[in-house]
């Protein structure tokens, strides 16, 4: 099989762990089972909204398998971070399942869920500002009982300008170096599963340029990617699948290059 990232990154797979999370037991949001069968993480059939509201999700599947960037685009407002946040435990469902690893997991807390083996990196609000960068990884480490130094290790392998700037604060580092230590405290847990919510929103476009190489370095370790992102070009340049959402449903599932040559998203998404 073909190494659809090429030469890029690294291929260093024991950054991501396929059996879960460390050995803490948190409070229960409720239970878990068996459910073999499908991909490896699926929001399946979603309807979902934020507290008594209305309907913001409408019947939506978004789904990624191992060794895939699975990417989420569409216009402003279409639910995008919605769904990512519905996958994650942050909003009840009112129908539909969230399966991970052959288990379904609708009714567990994103705590448990993070146990379970999801990593996830929030838009905003995802560093600890006046913690040094170090810092910022150990706490990523919250949940481990093990040794996590050589995952740190991999980590500024990963992101090498974070090495350098380990005793800086994280709040003093420009928009695209605080996305890395988000995203490094996310891969401190050893996670499944990797989601990201915008990570290149309000960064230059060499700076997205960069970001999304990281994005694929991640991904080249073996760690599968779900992503949301309004850049919607280009990340579905690096995609293996993407989804298209409006108004809160899938408009189109495809392929990153079967989308990028849709007219129809073209003309709709792209730009023409």
């Amino acid at each position: 099989m073909s190494d659809p990232y090429g030469d890029r990154g690294n291929k260093d797979l024991s950054i991501g762990n396929p059996k879960g999370m460390g050995s803490e037991i948190p409070q229960r949001g409720g239970t878990s089972f068996a459910a073999p069968g499908g991909p490896f993480l699926i929001g399946d059939g979603m309807t979902a909204g934020y507290g008594q509201g209305p309907d913001i999700l409408h019947d939506c599947t978004i789904a990624v398998d191992k060794g895939e960037i699975a990417v989420i685009v569409g216009p402003n407002g279409a639910g995008k971070s919605t769904g990512m946040k519905a996958v994650f435990g942050m909003l009840d469902m009112r129908k539909g399942h969230v399966r991970l690893d052959g288990e379904d997991i609708t009714d567990l807390s994103p705590q448990d869920r993070v146990a379970k083996g999801m990593g996830f990196v929030p838009q905003t609000s995802n560093i600890f500002t006046s913690m040094t960068v170090e810092e910022n990884l150990e706490m990523g480490a919250f949940i481990r009982t093990d040794d996590f130094s050589d995952t740190m290790a991999q980590v500024y392998d990963l992101f090498p300008i974070l090495k350098d700037k380990r005793s800086q604060p994280a709040g003093e580092l420009s928009g695209g170096q605080r996305q890395q230590v988000a995203v490094g405290r996310a891969l401190m847990t050893q996670p499944k599963v990797l989601m990201l919510d915008e990570p290149t929103a309000g960064v230059s476009p060499i700076v997205m340029d960069e970001l999304f190489d990281r994005i694929i370095e991640v991904a080249r370790t073996g760690i599968p990617i779900l992503m949301v992102e309004q850049n919607a070009r280009q990340a579905l340049e690096i995609a293996d699948k993407g989804y298209v959402l409006v108004q809160g449903a899938n408009a189109y599932t495809g392929t990153g290059k079967e989308l990028l040559a849709d007219p129809e998203v073209r003309k709709s998404f792209l730009g023409g």
